[in-house]
Parts: C-alpha cells; sequence; structure tokens
C-alpha cells in the first residue's frame, strides 16, 4: 500500500500532476519543452520532475545537458489505471487541452 500512497501524494500537486497528464502518451520529452508547456521555470520543473522519479512515475534519460522524461513502466496496477486515465480522460480539462497544445508547438533548445 506504501506505493499507491506515495504515487497519490506525488500526484496531489497541481503541476506535477499536469506533468504527469503531459507525458502520458508521449515517448520522452525533455525538460525545456516541459516548462514551456506549463509555463514554468526549468528548476521547478525539474524539481518535480526529480520528485516523480524518486516515487517511480518517471523515468529520465540523459542526453549531454539535456535531460528527457518519459512515464515509467507502471509498478502496481494503480499506476497502470493512472497511466491510462492521464492519456485518455483529461481530453476535456481546459489547463491539459493548452498545455498539450503548447508541448506540441514548442522544440527543444539542444
Amino acid at each position: 500500500m506504501d506505493k499507491e500512497v506515495s504515487i497519490l501524494k506525488v500526484l496531489s500537486e497541481p503541476t506535477r500532476l499536469r506533468l504527469a497528464a503531459l507525458l502520458a502518451g508521449q515517448t520522452e520529452v525533455c525538460v525545456c519543452q516541459l516548462a514551456a508547456a506549463v509555463s514554468e521555470p526549468e528548476y521547478k520543473v525539474s524539481r518535480h520532475l526529480g520528485i516523480m522519479r524518486s516515487a517511480g512515475l518517471v523515468e529520465a534519460r540523459r542526453e549531454g545537458t539535456w535531460m528527457y522524461y518519459k512515464l515509467a513502466e507502471p509498478g502496481c496496477p494503480l499506476q497502470m489505471h493512472l497511466c491510462d486515465f492521464l492519456a485518455r480522460d483529461f481530453d476535456d480539462h481546459p489547463m491539459i487541452t493548452a498545455d498539450r497544445e503548447k508541448l506540441k508547438q514548442v522544440g527543444c533548445g539542444k
């Protein structure tokens, strides 16, 4: 039950929930793209992603000075259902829709 509680605590923060919704359905996304999509500084987004990584929600890959993130493979049934929910059921949420549109428009600065 500790894994499930940890996941829900991490996603109870609005920016982390937005980031998770952006990563759902994506292969990998650069921190700079995520920061532009949620209109937050890269250092804040990186900090949120670090918390999400510690909880096992995201995985990271470094390429030079750039960090790329994706949702981690589900480690429990709750995480599997949340990944599906984030990918499909936020389509009508105005903020998530706007974030996804911004993500489509921004490129990586590398």
